[in-house]
């Protein structure tokens, strides 16, 4: 995950990623789920905010790298370039000011992504508004953010069960990072939860993704819900 040379002082966030797209596509319940979201009305200025949320550890870059395909190269912002080693989750106020307002405006957002080894935040990066963009990160789905959603996805891995997958994909070199994540996570989600306000749930199994009606709603005519991988699956 890491390059070798990485000084062996520096403490990169666990889940820093590549932005590299994926190597795969899903089948037809991402590409139906993509033909959904882009057929919402817009929710921030004329942008289509679509919030990928979950536990760290749960495959939320993943699926929103795949999802972002399927959307024609929808442009993702990772909420790992927004916090920092000192505000994991005390970034509302840098998200809004740099991200949601000029969006909002119909502008081209400019945001400092956090480089996790230099502990510092870098040049600004442009984010056009277009028609979705994906917020992807462990609290893109917090209360301050969900006026400026279309929709909010959760993926439904249990909390112990994603927190295993992250110490096991970031190795031993994590080990003390993740204990103060785990803590700053469950003190996050106790205060402001995600899950019981999303609109569609996300799980993953060996034949691919499902989605399912979130708490928030229920089946009805006017919603489209993918139900499972295959020939057979129905939105």
């Amino acid at each position: 995950m890491f390059p070798e040379n990485t000084p062996q002082h520096a403490t990169p966030h666990p889940t820093t990623h590549h932005h590299t797209p994926p190597r795969r596509t899903s089948g037809p319940v991402i590409h139906r789920l993509a033909s959904a979201l882009q057929g919402l009305p817009p929710s921030c200025g004329p942008v289509r905010l679509v919030a990928v949320d979950g536990h760290a550890g749960s495959g939320k870059t993943t699926f929103a790298a795949r999802l972002a395909a399927a959307l024609g190269g929808a442009p993702v912002l990772h909420l790992d370039d927004i916090a920092s080693h000192d505000e994991l989750f005390a970034w509302t106020g840098r998200l809004l000011a740099q991200v949601i307002e000029p969006l909002g405006r119909g502008e081209t957002a400019r945001y400092a992504p956090y480089d996790w080894r230099a502990r510092a935040f870098g040049p600004p990066r442009p984010l056009p508004p277009s028609p979705v963009i994906l917020v992807e990160g462990v609290g893109a789905g917090r209360r301050a953010l969900r006026p400026f959603l279309a929709r909010l996805l959760w993926m439904e891995v249990p909390r112990e069960e994603s927190w295993a997958r992250g110490r096991l994909r970031d190795g031993a070199e994590q080990r003390e990072f993740w204990a103060g994540w785990v803590a700053a996570e469950r003190a996050h989600f106790a205060e402001d939860p995600s899950r019981p306000y999303s609109d569609l749930l996300v799980t993953q199994s060996r034949t691919g993704y499902e989605v399912l009606p979130g708490p928030v709603h229920s089946v009805g005519p006017d919603q489209t819900v993918t139900h499972r991988e295959g020939p057979s699956a129905v939105c």
